[in-house]
């Protein structure tokens, strides 16, 4: 890496690594969609964060080939050069937010069709059920509904 990260933004990659992991991300992962979020380069080479994380080959493939189905990351080539430069896609986070809230719809249907087939003979359960499905139709609204308003402040 033309210029390798300093300690605090080492630090900083551990730090952000272990809230993404806590979000589900493996270890491996979280700390690439780190590193090309702290690093002062814009893009980075496979090598670059192979070496910058001191990962394997295979983990570092492994690991950039889930952050692009994840659509953390995104790669642009350069003419006359092999090589990929992977970069984050901060900047779609609201579509990202978007994606992921209108994701749970499918969530809340399954709740739905489970009720619809649970006997009647479980009163409070399906109740519970029931406020749950009606929770997620309500926080899938108001968080769309403040994306929208972010997006026209």
């Amino acid at each position: 890496m033309e210029n390798s990260i300093t300690e605090k933004q080492r630090e900083l990659v551990e730090k952000f690594g272990v809230i993404e992991e806590q979000m589900g991300i493996a270890p491996a992962p979280a700390r690439v969609n780190a590193l090309l979020t702290i690093s002062d380069s814009p893009e980075l080479t496979f090598d670059e964060i192979r070496e910058a994380l001191q990962l394997s080959k295979s983990a570092t493939s492994n690991a950039i080939n889930y952050l692009l189905t994840l659509d953390r990351i995104g790669y642009k080539t350069k003419p006359g050069d092999r090589k990929r430069y992977f970069y984050s896609r901060l900047n779609q986070w609201k579509a990202s937010f978007r994606k992921s809230i209108l994701g749970l719809d499918g969530y809340t249907n399954m709740i739905r069709e489970i009720l619809e087939n649970r006997t009647t003979d479980t009163v409070q359960f399906n109740k519970q059920l029931e406020e749950l499905a009606n929770f997620m139709d309500y926080y899938i609204k108001e968080s769309i509904a403040i994306i929208d308003r972010w997006e026209k402040r």
